[in-house]
């Protein structure tokens, strides 16, 4: 893992203030924030679906990645 220097060092400051290890800072911080994306990203998927449009008719430029996934991300 490679951090930068001033926040492995506020890490390092925190983890002696609390008797705890940078490791056990970084993994519970690491549990938190994998705990809150699971949470939001929980949220029932949207189907993209052809309804309305002439057969074969694409909704996104497929081969224009950033249009692939910005339609994803609003799924």
């Amino acid at each position: 893992m490679n951090l930068p220097d001033a926040l492995l060092e506020q890490a390092r400051q925190c983890a002696n203030e609390t008797g705890r290890t940078v490791t056990s800072l970084v993994e519970e911080a690491l549990r938190k924030l994998l705990a809150e994306h699971q949470a939001t990203s929980s949220k029932p998927s949207r189907r993209i679906t052809t309804d309305g449009l002439p057969r074969g008719r694409l909704l996104v430029d497929v081969t224009d990645r950033d249009a692939v996934w910005r339609e994803l991300d609003r799924a």
